[in-house]
């Protein structure tokens, strides 16, 4: 389930051992549930006997429907003191995603990849979702966040007042939205380096989380689905909501699979449709051809 920085395993024997078990986790995040050792129901003081120190603890615990702290304050890339309620929108979902400025490698990884699916996705920033990225470390700026931010609205083609809002904050206010949303991480004090998941959060309108998109590219179909589904129709076309019936969120591959009941039902509904539309032609047309004779 966890993606960890590469720059925690270089530069000693010890750091080579560190990078193969990571490897192995970053394997293992590929696979589904189903796949991993006991039907992906392997203990976690297990799991954590295979792991060096580093990364021990580090995995995201999914809590799905739970409220993200809306009181939790932050600074935005002007300097400007705010709360997440303030920046979350209350008429469409948001994607949250947990980075911090100085990675190396992995962070860079997510946001690329976020910015690639968001290009393709289909909707638009502003209009039918919001962006907020938060950062992990409590010693970045919002010198940081503004030169961030406006790299990645370049990259997709966006308006410097584009909503997508860079934030830092404290140690205390980050804990609050990471332990909201489960996002377990851990600093290395050997590298001065975070080790943390890959994953960009769907929040809905209301501020609970409906969606977790894992690794460092994410299909453009599965994070539309996911926006969709996170407004509760509120975004999209009325074709995107028929997809969505279609498709169903599968826990463990972790995106979303053709589901054929829910094609079935679609398909009912439109052949249903399509007969009461002939009905009232013809019953219609049989209606004239009694007024006129």
């Amino acid at each position: 389930m966890s993606m960890y920085s590469p720059h925690l395993f270089f530069g000693s024997r010890a750091g080579w051992r560190l990078g193969l078990a990571v490897a192995a986790l970053v394997l293992g995040a590929s696979l589904p549930a189903s796949a991993l050792p006991g039907g992906g129901k392997t203990p976690q003081a297990i799991v954590n006997a295979d792991q060096p120190p580093q990364v021990q603890g580090v995995d995201v615990e999914e809590h799905l429907g739970e409220p993200v702290p809306l009181a939790a304050r932050f600074t935005d890339e002007t300097g400007r003191e705010v709360t997440l309620g303030q920046l979350l929108p209350k008429d469409k979902p948001s994607l949250v995603t947990l980075v911090y400025y100085e990675c190396p490698m992995l962070c860079n990884l997510v946001i690329n990849g976020q910015v690639a699916a968001m290009r393709e996705v289909g909707l638009e920033l502003g209009k039918d979702y919001e962006a907020i990225t938060v950062s992990i470390d409590p010693k970045d700026t919002p010198a940081q966040s503004e030169a961030r931010r406006r790299r990645h609205l370049q990259a997709m083609g966006k308006p410097e007042s584009a909503p997508w809002h860079f934030l830092t904050g404290t140690e205390e206010n980050i804990r609050l939205l990471t332990e909201a949303v489960g996002f377990k991480y851990k600093y290395d004090e050997s590298t001065k380096q975070y080790a943390h998941p890959a994953v960009v959060h769907v929040i809905t309108p209301e501020g609970s989380v409906s969606r977790y998109l894992y690794g460092t590219s994410f299909p453009a179909k599965d994070m539309k689905l996911a926006l969709v589904e996170a407004s509760s129709g509120r975004v999209g076309t009325s074709f995107d909501r028929v997809v969505l019936s279609c498709f169903k969120y599968d826990a463990a591959m972790r995106r979303y699979s053709f589901y054929v009941f829910g094609f079935i039902r679609t398909g009912a509904l439109m052949v249903l449709t399509a007969l009461s539309g002939m009905l009232i032609y013809f019953w219609r047309r049989e209606l004239k051809k009694g007024a006129a004779a």
